[in-house]
């Protein structure tokens, strides 16, 4: 196992100047040497391997110091600190592509926690104009690399950074006062501007409104267009715009009822910086989602979206394989790559395989401890009101997906967000876009729509479904009523779950929204999700003579197998609950649905009919024990 020294500590071994070790490591005169931002580091074995070729002695009882490893970056998105002070994974042809490809604005919609805010924070480091010379920072990186055509760019802009990650708040007033001191801060930013001879009276009074925060909501909206165009009169230059996280406030005003506001705002807003603006060199917006163009980007000309479906760009948010390993190396864990793959692997964003960043480098910096560190960084806000009202087909996919296996959907990947529990497109496209699922092999584009298999990441995304989000669903507005009904299942006591499921009625659905089968099924599949730690969840699957609707197999033999079979009535014929959950029961028995189940090796079995009207239900238990 390739054990790491840096350039300080083979010099003192070799006996000459580490900037000669440096021009060493350049010269390839040393096997498997790693480049992290500005500093080597050199395997022992190629330093001992150089010393014997060379016949210098001196590495008899040599130890490797650990503390001399760079550590990793949690949470810091400076360009500079991180590239310069911590284990660097070298992102920067990321701005030899957005050169190459000259497009005037550019949205990347990537998961949260994906390096969207470092690679922000690194565009503008390279671009910006500033009385420091930062190409310092890039020298040794690989943009530097690729020529003086892509050199030529480096400091030769002002730019505009604005970030809204931290816009989280429950009002509207909230919401627009945090935006308005993001902008002010940035305003304030360009100190040059305040004592500018370029600029006229009318702008300085604009700046001094600005600063004493009495800008109306109009001027708010115009101030990323102003800002721009002060920029450019001092400078004599275009200038570039930089928008991190765009859309949350917009997920913020969607959960908590001010959606049209924000919209509204942001509309002309984005519009007024990014839409012919003489001023503008490019733009480039991070987000997790594409708010749909009609609703958002109708003013602006056609930003060039790169979601997780797309090729190009695709290595420059999360890790490579090839970069894990590399890091792995460095920290002498190789033997932890099936660990690290089997927890945070799986996401394919175009055709690469791609890491979660977040929790790699967590997993490093505990110490090779594997916990779900990005279930940690967010609510799941939207992630639960999608859960709040499932449809059949919507709960039998999710049951699908918890137990680990892929699913078939059409996708939609311009989501709005009043639309996203409008069907399966929009849900399932929301979960792929969000870090929740994954395409397994290549979407299939069709004349109608864009359609993928799908499916869970990794063991730590199945771990955030079946703690954090089917948790919540246990507690969400009903108190214990989802504990009650798995009690109710694990001790075979059709009472209780009789006044689990009616209580769960009573408070929580309408007397329109219930009557059919389909919808009764889809309400107890989405219920009976949180047993999917004991039981492989199974409904509409043929077995013995026709289709059961709903069956259990317990994962421990110890647990009994269930079967379940759905009856609905008009609220009219209620008083015929009764007859129709013997009916059902009796269909379990007739169609011998048990077959499935017996030749899986269960032995214990229990069979339930179940009949709905209106709010009112009826279960009936008949229990077969081999």
């Amino acid at each position: 196992m390739d054990k790491y020294i840096g350039t300080t500590e083979a010099a003192k071994l070799l006996g000459m100047t580490g900037r000669r070790v440096v021009g060493l490591c350049g010269e390839g005169k040393f096997s498997g040497v790693i480049r992290s931002g500005r500093n080597w580091k050199i395997p022992v074995e190629s330093v001992k391997q150089y010393m014997t070729d060379m016949g210098i002695s001196g590495m008899e009882g040599f130890e490797v110091d650990a503390q001399n490893l760079l550590p990793v970056a949690i949470g810091n998105t400076s360009y500079i600190e991180v590239s310069s002070e911590c284990y660097y994974v070298d992102k920067t042809l990321l701005i030899r592509d957005l050169i190459d490809d000259h497009n005037m604005v550019t949205l990347f919609t990537r998961p949260r926690r994906f390096g969207k805010t470092l690679a922000i924070n690194t565009i503008k480091t390279f671009f910006e104009k500033t009385e420091e010379d930062t190409s310092r920072y890039f020298a040794d990186k690989k943009i530097w690399r690729c020529g003086e055509k892509y050199q030529a760019m480096q400091g030769k802009y002002p730019v505009i950074m604005l970030t809204f990650k931290d816009v989280k708040y429950n009002s509207w007033e909230e919401s627009m006062e945090a935006i308005r001191l993001v902008v002010k801060d940035e305003y304030k930013r360009h100190l040059e501007l305040f004592q500018s001879t370029a600029l006229d009276a009318d702008t300085k009074k604009y700046m001094e409104r600005m600063e004493n925060g009495i800008l109306s909501g109009v001027e708010l909206q115009r101030s990323l267009l102003n800002l721009a165009h002060m920029l450019s009169i001092h400078h004599g230059s275009k200038v570039v715009i930089l928008i991190d996280e765009y859309d949350t406030p917009i997920q913020q005003g969607y959960s908590h009822g001010f959606y049209e506001e924000v919209i509204s705002f942001m509309r002309n807003f984005l519009s007024g910086g990014l839409k012919d603006n003489a001023d503008l060199a490019f733009g480039v917006l991070t987000g997790i989602m594409r708010v749909s163009k009609e609703n958002l980007f109708s003013g602006l000309n056609n930003p060039m979206v790169n979601t997780v479906l797309d090729n190009k760009y695709s290595e420059y948010f999360g890790f490579t394989e090839d970069e894990v390993r590399q890091m792995a190396s460095y920290y002498d864990k190789s033997e932890m790559m099936d660990e690290i793959r089997v927890g945070y692997d799986g996401y394919h964003f175009g055709n690469t395989k791609i890491y979660n960043p977040w929790s790699v480098t967590n997993y490093f910096a505990s110490g090779c401890q594997a916990k779900p560190y990005w279930a940690t960084t967010s609510d799941n806000e939207i992630i639960r009101d999608i859960l709040t009202d499932l449809t059949p087909e919507i709960s039998d996919d999710l049951t699908k997906v918890i137990q680990g296996e892929p699913i078939h959907a059409s996708l939609d990947m311009e989501v709005v967000y009043p639309r996203m529990t409008d069907g399966n497109d929009t849900i399932f496209s929301f979960l792929l876009l969000a870090g929740y699922l994954t395409t397994v092999g290549k979407p299939e584009e069709t004349e109608i729509g864009t359609f993928a298999t799908l499916r869970l990441p990794n063991a730590e995304i199945k771990r955030i479904y079946n703690t954090e989000i089917l948790s919540w669903i246990r507690t969400r507005q009903h108190g214990t009523i989802i504990s009650e009904i798995e009690k109710a299942v694990y001790l075979s006591d059709a009472r209780r779950l009789q006044e689990a499921l009616r209580k769960y009625m009573i408070t929580s659905i309408s007397f329109y929204d219930s009557g059919t089968e389909g919808f009764y099924h889809g309400m107890v599949l989405g219920l009976v999700a949180s047993l999917s730690s004991k039981y492989y969840i199974r409904s509409n699957r043929e077995s013995g003579e026709g289709s059961f609707d709903l069956q259990l197999e317990p994962k421990d033999k110890v647990l009994p197998g269930i079967l379940m079979e759905f009856k609905a009535s008009s609220a009219a014929e209620k008083d015929k609950l009764s007859e129709l959950a013997e009916e059902a029961l009796i269909q379990t028995e007739d169609k011998n649905y048990k077959r499935d189940l017996e030749e899986r090796g269960v032995g214990d079995i229990v069979n339930y009919g179940i009949a709905f009207s209106g709010k009112n239900v009826e279960v009936k238990i008949a229990r077969k024990d081999n």
